[in-house]
């Protein structure tokens, strides 16, 4: 017993080093956002300013969280914990919707904040059906959107989808995203475009 209760004692700190070994070696955790970095242009001032109203977007259940969630192979997918998006995904996509739509047409995104009295303001709308991450290979976008004026019945409803490839490792992957949300912000800022000049929009 008592060389059972040596043998005990001394696999204890051997134990613990290799416990202290495994959380040095962890990787830290990498955090991404999908708004672009650039600079915005300021809105356009006085009468011909533009007013936005970017409601919150929906995203399917599978990728709305924190961590990426990309491709592994048929039906299977892997869920990074130490590659994570700096919010949750749906808030992240909105964001950047949100800054993309409002540089392209140099307009306010009144939301969140009250639009003066008698103003304008284009209601857009946005429901992610997929998002897609494979890493070294692609990004892929499928989003049904929205634009209507506040106060009409017309509204303009389209769904756009956007592959980009993606560069290396997880920082490609995320340029591919981005690339794919300026063009449907792109898109939907054409959308509200003909919508401000009394035009018959089309998707």
């Amino acid at each position: 017993m008592k060389g059972f209760t040596f043998a005990r004692k001394a696999c204890a700190p051997l134990a613990l080093a290799a416990v202290l070994a495994g959380c040095a070696s962890a990787p830290p955790d990498q955090f991404y956002t999908l708004s672009d970095s650039g600079s915005v242009p300021a809105p356009a001032a006085g009468a011909g300013r533009t007013y936005i109203e970017m409601r919150p977007v929906t995203v399917p259940d599978q990728v709305r969280r924190n961590q990426m969630v990309v491709a592994k192979g048929e039906g299977q997918v892997d869920l990074l914990e130490h590659h994570r998006w700096a919010s949750k995904l749906d808030d992240q996509i909105g964001s950047a919707l949100s800054l993309g739509i409002a540089a392209q047409l140099g307009a306010v995104d009144v939301y969140s904040n009250p639009a003066p009295a008698g103003a304008p303001i284009y209601r857009i709308s946005a429901s992610v059906q997929r998002f897609e991450s494979k890493l070294d290979d692609y990004a892929l976008i499928d989003t049904v959107w929205s634009v209507r004026r506040a106060g009409d019945q017309a509204v303009l409803t389209c769904r756009s989808v956007f592959r980009e490839s993606a560069g290396s490792g997880h920082a490609g992957l995320v340029a591919g995203h981005r690339a794919a949300l300026a063009k449907l912000s792109a898109r939907i800022a054409d959308g509200v475009r003909a919508q401000v000049a009394g035009q018959a929009p089309a998707c």
